[in-house]
């Protein structure tokens, strides 16, 4: 049966209240006609189950975890920012943007089409629910931003998907496979889900609101900016700017950069989104994945696993005044006595620096840590504002320029004059490396290169990548899925 049809026959949930601080849930595999939706809890749990199921960091599940798996980790792997130690073959074709029709790929394909599918099931499993309005109003948006959301991230990364009507998902005998959209079909797909959020959602939830963690309005404009970005819209994309600047928001930078990833910080004003974590359910493995075992820590719990780290090329590239150098350690004194610098490195700065970024969990044992992840901030929406505005008017703005000093001058760093920039090139490319400087390892930078024409460029250049070919700014739809539609889907060019 097509993958996509299987999930007709699932969609059924224990009745249990879930918050949505908690992302767990139970799923069944197979039909149990005695059970459907009818009250307000069923309701919850459907939309917790479907929504916010592809969006966790929780150990190893989830597109926002930081093991093997991890979208932000994935495809910064592939840039010139990310490396890791561990030299088995899918670190390894990742750091050489080596992508075959049988590569495992960045996310599971299949997973998050089935993802999409559950929330058009969804939509109508709750429409019938006698349930306060409001209420289901809030999670209809909340629905439409998880589809319009993971819709966006499997378009970035492999063109047009296929998506599931849903006369296709209530007839599972059907094995016709469901077709890739086109183009246009794809993007409008996406930009209304993300507007039907918008239009209901609100604009931000509050650490001490026991919604926290829901999807807002403030996440629907960030997805919707990036969709605007990744399709040249960019005046589009600089009024979505312009709009989460609104005080309604509630969004500024935090003072320091070290700062914002803090346990004591959760909920910072910075934070558009993030995953909610626990030690106890839904734990972020970063630090485990970073820290070698002579860095000195704290707490002496802590996990050190000695994996991810910031090339050195890239390293060099930072002002030595800057801030944003404090969780990103190139210099240390071990616990074993040894100073490890690029000059030193033993076995821990061989392939680069320590992208350290989130704090300690002072409760933390082994791998686990409880901080939320992050996973949009303002600071993002700052720089693609100042992108947007420039490529939009051809010539680098006032406006433009404040948004881009206001990341600039937060790492302590002198702030630009318009005098400074020759060109909008000039400032196009002071833009692309204040991003990489502020947004390592947040999964922006496989996008920002990919539309700055670059990405190919720099897998050969700093990966020294032989296999890097131009069709690979899109990656290969899985094999399986290719033998299974019989012909009738396409592979990507290239591959």
């Amino acid at each position: 049966m097509n993958i996509i049809k299987t999930l007709a026959a699932a969609l059924l949930l224990t009745g249990s209240t879930v918050s949505c601080t908690n992302l767990t849930s139970e799923m069944y595999d197979t039909i149990n006609t005695g059970i459907f939706p009818k009250t307000t809890e069923d309701a919850k749990s459907l939309v917790l189950a479907s929504a916010y199921g592809p969006f966790r960091a929780c150990w190893w599940s989830g597109l926002y975890q930081s093991g093997s798996g991890g979208i932000q980790v994935y495809t910064e792997m592939t840039t010139d920012i990310g490396d890791c130690q561990w030299d088995d073959p899918l670190w390894n074709d990742l750091r050489k943007v080596n992508f075959t029709s049988n590569s495992s790929g960045i996310v599971s394909y299949q997973q998050y089409i089935n993802f999409i599918s559950k929330m058009t099931l969804t939509l109508e499993r709750i429409a019938n629910i006698n349930m306060d309005e409001a209420e289901k109003t809030r999670l209809n948006g909340e629905l439409h931003c998880g589809r319009g959301w993971l819709a966006y991230v499997l378009y970035d990364l492999y063109g047009p998907i296929q998506v599931a009507s849903s006369a296709q998902l209530n007839d599972p005998l059907n094995d016709d496979p469901a077709p890739r959209l086109s183009h246009d079909e794809m993007v409008k797909f996406i930009e209304d889900d993300l507007k039907a959020a918008i239009d209901v959602l609100p604009a931000r939830y509050d650490k001490s609101d026991s919604n926290y963690g829901s999807f807002t309005r403030g996440l629907a404009y960030t997805v919707l900016m990036k969709l605007y970005m990744h399709e040249k819209e960019w005046q589009k994309a600089a009024d979505c700017g312009k709009e989460l600047a609104k005080p309604e928001y509630g969004l500024g930078l935090m003072d320091h950069y070290k700062d914002i990833f803090t346990l004591e910080n959760e909920g910072n004003n910075e934070a558009i989104w993030s995953c909610i974590c626990d030690a106890s359910e839904n734990a972020q493995m970063w630090l485990a994945h970073v820290l070698s075992s002579p860095f000195p820590t704290k707490n002496e719990n802590i996990q050190k696993w000695g994996g991810y780290r910031v090339l050195w090329s890239f390293y060099h590239t930072f002002d030595p005044a800057d801030e944003r150098l404090q969780v990103l350690i190139g210099d240390f004194q071990g616990t074993d006595g040894h100073h490890y610098t690029e000059d030193s490195p033993g076995s821990v700065l061989i392939k680069g620096a320590l992208p350290i970024k989130y704090g300690e969990d002072p409760s933390a044992t082994g791998e686990e840590s409880q901080i939320d992840w992050i996973v949009f901030r303002y600071a993002d929406v700052l720089t693609l504002r100042a992108e947007a505005l420039a490529r939009a008017n051809n010539a680098v703005t006032q406006e433009a320029l404040d948004c881009l000093n206001a990341v600039h001058q937060r790492a302590g760093l002198p702030a630009f004059k318009l005098s400074d920039f020759a060109s909008t090139d000039d400032f196009l490319e002071a833009v692309l490396l204040e991003r990489g400087h502020e947004l390592w390892f947040e999964g922006a930078r496989r996008t920002d290169l990919i539309r700055y024409g670059k990405y190919i460029e720099y897998a050969k250049k700093y990966k020294g990548s032989t296999t890097a070919k131009d069709y690979m700014t899109l990656m290969p739809l899985p094999q399986s899925v290719i033998d299974e539609s019989k012909g009738k889907i396409a592979q990507n060019p290239g591959y």
